[in-house]
C-alpha cells in the first residue's frame, strides 16, 4: 500500500460507485436475469428531480461498477428495461415494490424517495453478487426506522454533493447540522437553504442540532422575543428544514425547579460545591414550558418541523423525575433516548461499572432507555434513540468504525425488538464524528428494512466480496474474536476522554511535581483547523469516579486484568486476520489491508489504555511509597511500561501512514497521525531519559544535588588545608 496524505480518505468517500466491481468469471444461476448493454432505464413522464437524480445515479453505477452503458429513455413500452415509477402512498414513506422478470425490472416507489431507494437496492444486490445479475422476485420493501440521522463523515458540518449521495446510498434519510444562528454553523457561514436543496435531490432531510441561545426562562416578560430571535429566526430563514434536535447540555435554561442550581451547563464552580445539577443535566419540571416556547417560535414558520427532545445524560436522575417529565411533554414532540447509557454492568466478579456514552461494549438497551421507552409508548409519543448504528463510538474515538460486527448485530436486534415493543421509530445513527463506509453500516442498512436480511449471512457475503472466497472464513473468525473482545469489558468515562479518544498518541505524564520536568498542565497539541482543539481530551489521565461504580483502588487492578484478557482475544483475531490477508486476491488487497488496519489500530488503542492504567497506578504508589528500595522498583516498572508503549506507538505509525482516516475525527481533526505519534515518542523519551532518572536521584537521604555540594565542599576544604601546609 502507498502512503497517504492528510484527508486522502475523502477520495474514497467521494467515490460512491466503486470501479470495476464486476467479476467477469461469474455465471448467472437459472433464476437470475442478466442486465447487459441491450437494456435501458425508463423514467416516468412526470419524473421529478429525485427520480431523475436516482436514474442518472443508477446509469452511472452500471457504467462505473459493471462496465455496462444503459440509456435513459421515457418509452414505457420498451422490453429489457428497468422501469422507474411512483405510486403515492402517504402511509408507507420511502418504500417500494421491486419486481424482477425475464425482460423487466419494475421499481415502484410509494414516493420519489422510495423509487430512489429501489435504485440503490439494485446496486446493493449487484455489489454482493459482483455481477449485473438479479434474482427473479417480487417483493415490497419498507424502512423500519425514519428518520435515520447522521452527521457528516467528510468533515464537521461539511456536505459536498458526493457525500450526500453516499449518505443516501448508505440508508440514512437525514443529515444533522450544528446550528448557532441563521446560516451559521460551527465552521462559520453556510447557506442552509442551499444544503436543504441539495439534500432534497438525494431524498434527504436536514435536522438542525441546536447550539442556539437558549438560556431564558419561558416565564420572563421578554421570552417570546428571545425565542423568536433565536429559534424563530433560523426557521424563518430555512422553513424546509425537517426538524430540530434539543439536548439539555446544549440547551439548558434558568429553571426554577429547586432540584437544580439554575445555572448554565458548564458554568464555573466556585466556593462550596452545590450538589444540585445544572438544568442541562436534570429533567426539570418546567422543561415542558420551555419546550412550548421553542415549539411556538419554530412552528410559526415551519408547522411540520419535528421537535426532538433528547434526554441525554439524565439517566442518573430519579426515575420518577424522568417519567414525570415525559408525561408532561407536549404530545407532538419526539422523545430521543440514548440506547445503552447508564446500565450497571455487574458481570465482573469483583467490581461494578456504569456504561458510558457512546459505546458498543454493551449492546443494550439499558434500563434508562427501557424506562423512558415504556413511558413514551403509554403516551403514544414518537420514540427515537441515539444508537451509533453507523458503526462509530467513543470506544475508539479516531478510528473510522468499530470493527466488531457480531457485537453490532446484537444491537441491531435489540433495536428491532424495541421497535416491536415500544414503537421505536427514529434513529440518530451517529453524532458529530459522522460515519464511514464499513461492514457495520452496510449490515445496518440490510437489517433496518422489512423484510429484514439475516445479519450473519450478510457478513459472510460481505467478507467474501471484500476479501475473496479463500480468505472469507478466517475474516469471519477474526471479526468474531474482535466482537468477543468488545463484549468483555466496560470502559470508564475517563478512558473515553483519554486514551480511547485519541488512541496511541495519548501521552503519559509523571504525577509527582518535579521541577523542571513538570508536565501536569500539558495541553494536547492540535492543528489550527481543529474545531474543538484539545477541549475534549484530558491530557493528564484522571480517573472519574461515577456514582454506583466501584472505587478506583479496586477498579483499576480489575480493569487491567479484564482489559488485558480482552487484548489477548483481540490479538488472536489479529493473528487470524493476518493469515486471511495472505489469501486475499491482488485486486482486493488494498481495501482488505485497510479494513484489517482498522482492527490493528483498535488493538493498539486497547494496549495504550491498559498501559495508561498501569502508569496511573504506579504513579500513585510512587507518590506515597516510604521505602527507597520499593520506590526504586516502582520506577523500574514504570520504565518497563514506557518501553512497551514505545513499541506500541512505533507499531501504529505504519498503520496511520497507509490509511489517512485512522487518527482523524470530524470535530477534533487529526489527533493520532504520524506527527502526533512522533510527538508521543519524544515525550516517552523525555520521561525515560530525564524525568525518571531525576526522580530516582531523590531515593536517598543524600540526593545528587547534595552529594555534588558535599563533593565541592570537601574539595574546597582539601585545597584550603593544602594551602595552609604551604
Amino acid at each position: 500500500m502507498s502512503l497517504e496524505q492528510h484527508y486522502d480518505f475523502r477520495r474514497e468517500l467521494n467515490e460512491v460507485h466503486k470501479r470495476d466491481r464486476r467479476d467477469l468469471k461469474a455465471v448467472p444461476a437459472k433464476n437470475e436475469v442478466v442486465i447487459d448493454d441491450s437494456w435501458c432505464i425508463v423514467l416516468p413522464p412526470d419524473a421529478g428531480r429525485v427520480v431523475d437524480c436516482a436514474a442518472e445515479d443508477l446509469q452511472d453505477y452500471f457504467r462505473v461498477s459493471m462496465g455496462i452503458y444503459l440509456p435513459l429513455v421515457r418509452e414505457t413500452s420498451r422490453s429489457k428495461a428497468i422501469v422507474l415509477s411512483v405510486k403515492a402512498d402517504k402511509k408507507k414513506k420511502r418504500s417500494y415494490k421491486f419486481e424482477v422478470a425475464s425482460d423487466k425490472v419494475l421499481i415502484t416507489g410509494t414516493d420519489p424517495e422510495g423509487t430512489g431507494q429501489g435504485c440503490y437496492f439494485i446496486e446493493d444486490l449487484m455489489n454482493l453478487r459482483s455481477a449485473p445479475f438479479l434474482e427473479k422476485q417480487k417483493i415490497f420493501r419498507e424502512p423500519v426506522f425514519s428518520p435515520r440521522m447522521t452527521h457528516s463523515g467528510w468533515g464537521l458540518d461539511q456536505f459536498p454533493d458526493s457525500h450526500l449521495n453516499a449518505i443516501a446510498h448508505a440508508g440514512f434519510d437525514s443529515v444533522l447540522l450544528f446550528v448557532k444562528a441563521p446560516n451559521l454553523t460551527t465552521h462559520g457561514f453556510m447557506d442552509f437553504n442551499d444544503l436543504i436543496d441539495r439534500c432534497e435531490k438525494y431524498g434527504l432531510g436536514v435536522y438542525f442540532y441546536s447550539y442556539l441561545p437558549s438560556f431564558k426562562s419561558p416565564d420572563d416578560p421578554d421570552a417570546d422575543e428571545f425565542f423568536e430571535a433565536s429559534y424563530g429566526a433560523v426557521f424563518k430563514e430555512s422553513p424546509r428544514a425537517r426538524g430540530l434536535i434539543l439536548v439539555g447540555e446544549s440547551c439548558s435554561f434558568p429553571s426554577k425547579d429547586p432540584r437544580t442550581n439554575g445555572k448554565k451547563w458548564g458554568s464555573p464552580r466556585t466556593g462550596i460545591a452545590d450538589g444540585r445539577p445544572s438544568p442541562g443535566g436534570f429533567p426539570c419540571s418546567d422543561y415542558p414550558d420551555w419546550l412550548n416556547a421553542v415549539r411556538k417560535a419554530v412552528h410559526k414558520y415551519s408547522p411540520d418541523a419535528d421537535i426532538v427532545f433528547w434526554t441525554y445524560n439524565w439517566g442518573r436522575a430519579p426515575a420518577k423525575a424522568r417519567i414525570d417529565l415525559i408525561n408532561a411533554l407536549p404530545s407532538d414532540v419526539s422523545l430521543e433516548v440514548t440506547f445503552e447509557m447508564f446500565e450497571l454492568i455487574k458481570k465482573y466478579p469483583n467490581h461494578q461499572m456504569v456504561q458510558p456514552d457512546y459505546s458498543i461494549t454493551f449492546p443494550g438497551p439499558g434500563f434508562y432507555f427501557t424506562s423512558e421507552a415504556e413511558a413514551a409508548r403509554k403516551r403514544n409519543l414518537r420514540l427515537y434513540t441515539m444508537a451509533n448504528s453507523a458503526g462509530r463510538t467513543w470506544d475508539f474515538g479516531v478510528a473510522p468504525y468499530v470493527p466488531a460486527p457480531f457485537q453490532w448485530l446484537k444491537r441491531f436486534d435489540a433495536m428491532l425488538e424495541a421497535h416491536e415493543k415500544w414503537n421505536l421509530s427514529g434513529v440518530m445513527d451517529s453524532h458529530h464524528y459522522g460515519w464511514f463506509p464499513s461492514e457495520i453500516c452496510e449490515c445496518a442498512k440490510w437489517c433496518f428494512w422489512k423484510p429484514a436480511a439475516d445479519g450473519k449471512k450478510m457478513l459472510e457475503k460481505i467478507a467474501e466480496r471484500d476479501f475473496g472466497k479463500k480468505a472469507a472464513k478466517e475474516v469471519i473468525q477474526a471479526w468474531k474474536l474482535w466482537s468477543s473482545a468488545m463484549d468483555s469489558y466496560t470502559p470508564g468515562y475517563d478512558d473515553q476522554s483519554g486514551p480511547l479518544r485519541v488512541g496511541p498518541s495519548y501521552p503519559f505524564i509523571f504525577h509527582p511535581v518535579l521541577y523542571p520536568h513538570t508536565e501536569q498542565n500539558m495541553v494536547f497539541p492540535t492543528y489550527p483547523q481543529s474545531p474543538v482543539g484539545a477541549g475534549w481530551v484530558r491530557t493528564m489521565y484522571c480517573p472519574e469516579h461515577v456514582y454506583q461504580m466501584t472505587n478506583c483502588g479496586r477498579r483499576f487492578p480489575e480493569d487491567i486484568r479484564i482489559m488485558g484478557n480482552a487484548l489477548k482475544i483481540w490479538e488472536k483475531g489479529n493473528a487470524i486476520m493476518r493469515k486471511a490477508l495472505a489469501k486475499v486476491p491482488q485486486e482486493k488487497k488494498e481495501k482488505a489491508e485497510k479494513a484489517a488496519g482498522v482492527g490493528f489500530f483498535c488493538c493498539n488503542t486497547i494496549r495504550t489504555m491498559i498501559h495508561t492504567k498501569r502508569w496511573w497506578l504506579l504513579n500513585k504508589k510512587l507518590e506515597v511509597e516510604y521505602d527507597f528500595g520499593k520506590a526504586g522498583k516502582l520506577l523500574d516498572e514504570m520504565n518497563e511500561v514506557l518501553e512497551e508503549e514505545e513499541k506500541n506507538v512505533r507499531d501504529t505509525i505504519p498503520l496511520v501512514e497507509k490509511d489517512s482516516r485512522l487518527g482523524w475525527e470530524a470535530s477534533m481533526d487529526y489527533m493520532c497521525d504520524k506527527w502526533h505519534l512522533e510527538w508521543k515518542l519524544a515525550q516517552i523519551g523525555n520521561l525515560m531519559e530525564n524525568t525518571l532518572p531525576t526522580y530516582r536521584s531523590s531515593l536517598s537521604l543524600t540526593p545528587r544535588i547534595y552529594e555534588e555540594a558535599e563533593a565541592r565542599r570537601l574539595a574546597k576544604a582539601k585545597k584550603t588545608k593544602s594551602n595552609g601546609k604551604k
